[in-house]
């Protein structure tokens, strides 16, 4: 058996460039979707010659379909294509939505003309560029058309809710997701076409999947989101087929509006958060000694960085960027709000590089070539590993809290960075400045948590010390990172070092100096600096009395 990893992954609601790992018996994994190969979600067209199964290795096809749940090949079916009642679906049904069965295998076409294409009972494979970043029937809808959308999880179950909701000439808009694990790029695309419904109705399994949908649509649109409860239904198609559609269209109008906020009681829900939640998760900082205090960049929470101006606050900011999307593979989403995107843009080439690139002046004195600077930069940010947003100055916190939610939902954001919160207070005015940041700072909070993100922010301070306009801030987060450095010492070295502190640690209680930063003005970066080496006596061997 030999392992392949950083493979393209072959999920066409992933697409990752580098995250999939597979193995010559036919196997494999993706670390960014989390998904098994194989299995039943579609995939691109060249995963099978790519990635072939254990029964395409072997040659053997004699294997049961719950052993083997793969992503076929495309059949060789030259009948023609008829619309087909299946299911307690009717005929007219799949002749609304263009579902045509060929033999043995439906077609399911997308708005841009791809085709997830199911080969019966449960093998699913993409044909004609199917992408999965769309919503299954979405065209046949106008945007704006009806009060109310519903979406469910699958092409079969937005037919069957379709005909049961069906009164008369008027019908109600229903969509189906491409997957239960749809990618960021649908959320992207078709946000606006969503948006423009008042109610948003969700059809889908109660289960984890089910409700990591609930959760990303709360988010896109915490005010229009309502969900169906199946009671003991798994989803639309057991209402059909059970003949129960009186029953579906009942459950369908007591809809409750969704709220991720509710009661863990009992021991199925405690099990299921022991085994679904990952508290205080984390990722190694750059810095051993402040690893050695807080282990790291942790998510679930706000990590607060404190100091006052021109410390080197955002030196830290791109230091520790640059080192989560190249040397762990997570997902940065950044909002700079003093400095242009060129310069975020060179300072991540900086660091890639190694020089100084922070202005076309400095790239030609170190003799870095347009060429090798855009090469740098691309490895940095490629598959949207590093993402930068903007806000709208005319409404600074909620659009915050927007854009945050949007990079966690659409980029799938591992950690998101803020520089600086006061800058949000001087947008906003700052009459009313601490108890508008202290409302930001507390959904923030919620947000992380229920997403498992790490929301890291700059915070300048005041005359006493604590974060300027927004000391409920330091209350709400669950790290404290204080630097401190002698800007004014005649010391150059003393002068460029930065002394780390933590002086808050909820996750693992540890408090205390937290290492050294060193500012190299000729390259201008920062590393880990852990202090002058102990000086040495070269050896001369035996002297002679």
């Amino acid at each position: 058996m030999t392992n392949e990893p950083h493979q393209p992954c072959p999920y066409v609601s992933c697409g990752s460039s580098d995250a999939f790992s597979y193995n010559t018996e036919g196997y494999g994994r993706c670390h960014s979707c989390e998904r098994s190969y194989p299995s039943r979600e579609p995939t691109f067209e060249w995963a099978q010659e790519k990635y072939p199964t254990k029964n395409t290795i072997s040659g053997n096809r004699n294997y049961q379909e719950e052993e083997f749940p793969s992503l076929m090949e495309e059949p060789k079916v030259t009948t023609e294509g008829k619309y087909v009642s299946c299911r307690g679906i009717t005929e007219s049904t799949m002749k609304h939505y263009g579902v045509l069965t060929y033999g043995d295998r439906q077609e399911y076409p997308y708005p841009s003309g791809g085709l997830k294409v199911r080969k019966m009972p449960k093998d699913f494979f993409a044909k004609n560029g199917f992408k999965g970043d769309e919503l299954f029937g979405m065209n046949l809808f106008p945007a704006g058309s009806s009060k109310m959308v519903t979406v469910t999880e699958g092409e079969i179950d937005a037919l069957s809710a379709y005909q049961m909701l069906a009164n008369g000439s008027y019908s109600n808009p229903v969509v189906s997701l491409p997957s239960a694990s749809p990618s960021g790029k649908l959320w992207e695309k078709c946000k606006d076409w969503l948006d423009s419904f008042e109610q948003i109705v969700l059809s889908v399994d109660n289960d984890k999947k089910g409700r990591e949908v609930s959760e990303t649509l709360f988010d896109l649109f915490p005010s229009k989101v309502y969900t169906v409860n199946h009671g003991s239904f798994k989803d639309a198609n057991d209402f059909l087929q059970a003949g129960k559609a009186r029953e579906y269209k009942s459950a369908w109008w007591a809809k409750k509006k969704y709220s991720p906020a509710g009661f863990t009681s009992g021991s199925e829900d405690w099990i299921k958060a022991v085994r679904e939640e990952t508290p205080y998760e984390y990722t190694p900082t750059p810095v051993e000694a402040l690893n050695k205090v807080m282990r790291g960049w942790i998510k679930g929470g706000i990590t607060i960085v404190k100091a006052p101006p021109g410390i080197g606050k955002t030196s830290l900011f791109r230091y520790v960027q640059h080192d989560l999307v190249t040397n762990h593979g997570k997902t940065v989403a950044n909002l700079a709000m003093e400095e242009m995107k060129s310069t975020t843009a060179r300072g991540m080439a900086t660091y890639e590089l190694g020089v100084n690139v922070n202005t076309e002046e400095d790239q030609e004195y170190n003799s870095i070539t347009d060429e090798q600077f855009e090469e740098a930069l691309l490895k940095v940010v490629e598959g949207d590993k590093f993402v930068s947003f903007d806000i709208d100055p005319q409404d600074p916190l909620e659009s915050t809290l927007k854009q945050c939610t949007h990079a966690i939902t659409i980029y799938e954001a591992d950690y998101i960075f803020i520089d600086h919160f006061q800058r949000l207070a001087y947008l906003g005015g700052v009459d009313g400045a601490t108890s508008a940041l202290t409302e930001l700072g507390v959904k923030l909070v919620e947000l992380s948590k229920r997403r498992n993100v790490g929301i890291i922010g700059i915070s300048h301070v005041n005359e006493t010390g604590h974060t300027k306009y927004a000391k409920a801030i330091e209350e709400e987060a669950i790290v404290l990172l204080e630097l401190q450095r002698d800007k004014l010492s005649e010391d150059p070295d003393e002068k460029n070092t930065t002394h780390m502190t933590v002086t808050k640690n909820r996750p693992f209680a540890m408090t205390g100096p937290a290492g050294m930063l060193r500012y190299d003005v000729d390259t201008t970066m920062v590393q880990e600096y852990k202090g002058p080496s102990e000086p040495t006596t070269p050896d001369r061997g035996d002297i002679p009395f």
